[in-house]
């Protein structure tokens, strides 16, 4: 967190006036929310990086997305536009995963280390409608999102495992095609069938609607996102919203739309191993929480194993085909859907134990004897997703995948709201230059 702030206080300086680097609010625990814009044109876009603590790689893309606007001013001059990049918007969850962030990037360290708050201080959400909004955060960013007016929000999102796929709040005709081109030039996997949009218009492959929010309640807004959030607040000043979601850990598997061989046992296996898991973590948590401390820390930890363990039933009701609700049926579904629910339900479970790991080792002791089980659970689960193809991203190509997704989402939105003669993404090129190879990074 540090050196991103030190990183864009850089950019500033050098930028000779087109860069300014303000300070827009802060945080829970009393963190500066760092705003670096590049421009001085009237049409503002806005992109928000760290939305969710275990989601790091945003603050490499709005580096990377800062250098490029200085540098090419067709993107600022050009069209008559502002970029305002948000480094951080949960600088104190950011910091609680540091632990991990410095590598070596595995998938058992970064599950033993993942910290992602409780639903109900997570700041994009607006539970309560903005004007109830709680979160100082959350406060900040309504705040910007209504001096700004922007015709463009991003939020720059990352999937732990799986692939990579964006969801509007407004269709933009050719997106789709920028992102497989993206991806496919950077060698991620596109989620053709995430779990969490599986009743969401489909605009084109790994390109989803975001439904206009409605009053739900929390399992169904921790598992579906149609509530009340940032990314619909600013629909009244015509801003498109677009979140883009970036793998940390590729599966090749979430983009085979093959139709499965057999979707009901699949689906079976995997409701059964949901409920079989969050039973097993259920007794360990009833085992540990008594030699808890009642500690804001504990609190912190133990609201979102709570989360996770309230939303298990009624996901693997919602998947299994014996309990289903026949008035709301699953849509057809692909390899790349059962491949998305399989990784859904492990990222739960694998999740919920690494928290309880960090609440048993936290108190500095193990009366209950969870320890052992937690580390078999977690390096078992971890291995179940190697098995199934998961493989590190780079840093730099997840960046640079968000980075290309923004600027194609920057140039279409601009035609919407412009007509024709709307900005350009300076990546016309996209098709002629080669692949960077993984060796090179």
């Amino acid at each position: 967190m540090d050196e991103l702030a030190a990183r864009a206080a850089a950019l500033a300086v050098r930028g000779c006036g087109d860069v300014r680097l303000r300070r827009v609010g802060v945080s829970r625990a009393g963190s500066p929310l760092w705003l670096l814009s590049v421009g001085r044109g009237s049409r503002q876009a806005l992109v928000v990086a760290g939305p969710h603590a275990n989601e790091p790689v945003g603050g490499a893309t709005v580096l990377r997305l800062a250098e490029r606007v200085l540098a090419d001013p067709r993107l600022t001059v050009g069209a008559d536009a502002t970029w305002n990049l948000l480094l951080c918007l949960d600088p104190d969850g950011l910091r609680r995963n540091e632990r991990w962030l410095t590598g070596p990037y595995s998938l058992g360290r970064y599950f033993r280390h993942f910290f992602r708050p409780g639903f109900l201080e997570q700041p994009e959400w607006l539970p309560d409608g903005a004007a109830a909004a709680a979160l100082p955060e959350t406060r900040a960013l309504l705040r910007l999102q209504d001096e700004l007016k922007p015709f463009l929000q991003c939020s720059l999102h990352g999937v732990d495992v799986g692939g990579a796929f964006v969801e509007l709040t407004h269709d933009l005709p050719g997106l789709s095609r920028r992102v497989g081109h993206a991806a496919a030039r950077l060698g991620i996997p596109r989620e053709l069938g995430p779990y969490d949009t599986l009743y969401w218009p489909r605009l084109g492959p790994a390109v989803y609607r975001i439904p206009p929010p409605r009053p739900r309640d929390l399992a169904a807004a921790i598992t579906e996102a149609a509530v009340e959030s940032t990314w619909y607040h600013p629909h009244r000043h015509g801003t498109v919203t677009a979140v883009v979601e970036a793998p940390m850990w590729g599966v090749a598997a979430v983009e085979d739309g093959s139709p499965p061989a057999d979707r009901d046992a699949v689906l079976r296996a995997v409701s059964s191993a949901l409920r079989r898991d969050a039973r097993l973590l259920e007794r360990i948590l009833a085992r540990v929480r008594p030699h808890l401390a009642g500690t804001p820390e504990t609190a912190r930890l133990l609201a979102p194993v709570d989360d996770y363990l309230l939303v298990c039933p009624g996901l693997a009701d919602a998947w299994d085909p014996a309990t289903a609700d026949p008035a709301r049926p699953l849509p057809p579904l692909s390899t790349a859907h059962l491949t998305a629910l399989r990784i859904a339900g492990r990222r739960i479970a694998v999740r919920t134990a690494g928290l309880l790991h960090q609440l048993v080792t936290g108190a500095g002791r193990d009366p209950a004897g969870a320890l052992p089980e937690l580390d078999g659970l977690i390096d078992a689960w971890c291995a179940g997703y190697e098995e199934c193809g998961a493989r590190w991203i780079p840093v730099a190509r997840q960046a640079e995948y968000q980075a290309r997704v923004v600027f194609a989402a920057f140039e279409l939105a601009g035609r919407r709201a412009a007509g024709p003669a709307g900005a350009r993404s300076g990546e016309s090129d996209w098709g002629t230059r080669p692949a960077v190879p993984m060796h090179r990074e």
